[in-house]
């Protein structure tokens, strides 16, 4: 299965990063739609897009006016857009005001399910993230590969109230929005920083850990200190805009 990365910064894009938004193109599933959306059009590669929100905030739904574009002369014959029913409504009554988009978006939201069956075979669960205003995190289920994300949280290591929902998993997407020594805001701005996720990720024995949604700010290559990270949980890499990675 293909992961690729359309967008792995936090808050707004940068001159190298846009903000939050992931494909996997085979199963038809995107993962939040930050401003990295519009670049789904060139992945697109089944008649159906599945896309998970986490919740509302801009930097993981603006790209959905970005739809008629990536729709556009294209085979795909349903658009679904699944998240908490509040958050939902929240996008369609503000992102989607006839004052700021008087055009009709081609998709259906659907408040998220658990154990939703998708077509492409993945059962998805989700679950509660601690984050001002409330976030989702999800894990995605076939025979033989598991994925979780998880962004706009704070990690306390193996004090995450979550890690037993990802416990386990082939892959863990991880927000990693600061580097350590910036706790403080990492708390206040209900974020995540270096150290807490790698330790999360060792004491939930997944197999594999990507971080993302990194600061705005930083437009360097190692934004969140990789090394500290590989010394807790070797089996970690940095996401990329334009990343594509199996597991």
């Amino acid at each position: 299965m293909r992961l690729v990365f359309l967008g792995t910064a936090g808050y707004h894009p940068n001159e190298r990063r846009q903000t939050t938004c992931l494909m996997l193109p085979e199963a038809g599933i995107v993962l939040d739609a930050g401003t990295g959306m519009f670049r789904v059009r060139q992945h697109l590669a089944t008649p159906t897009l599945d896309i998970f929100l986490s919740h509302a905030h801009l930097d993981h739904s603006f790209g959905l006016t970005t739809l008629l574009d990536v729709l556009y002369q294209k085979p795909v014959e349903r658009v679904t857009v699944h998240g908490d029913s509040a958050k939902l409504a929240a996008v369609r009554e503000h992102l989607f005001h006839r004052d700021l988009f008087p055009v009709e978006q081609p998709y259906v939201a659907q408040p998220i399910q658990q154990n939703l069956q998708l077509a492409c075979g993945a059962v998805v669960r989700h679950f509660p993230l601690a984050h001002p205003g409330g976030s989702l995190g999800y894990r995605f289920d076939w025979p033989d590969r598991s994925l979780a994300y998880v962004t706009d949280t704070t990690a306390a290591g193996a004090d995450s109230p979550y890690l037993e929902a990802i416990r386990g998993v082939d892959l863990l997407v991880h927000e990693c929005n600061f580097r350590d020594g910036h706790e403080d805001w990492a708390a206040k701005t209900g974020h995540s920083s270096t150290t807490p996720v790698a330790e999360l990720a060792a004491a939930a024995g997944v197999k594999r850990l990507m971080l993302m949604h990194f600061l705005a700010l930083d437009e360097s290559s190692d934004p969140v200190g990789i090394d500290t990270a590989r010394r807790i949980f070797p089996a970690t890499d940095l996401a990329e805009d334009h990343l594509a990675i199996e597991f």
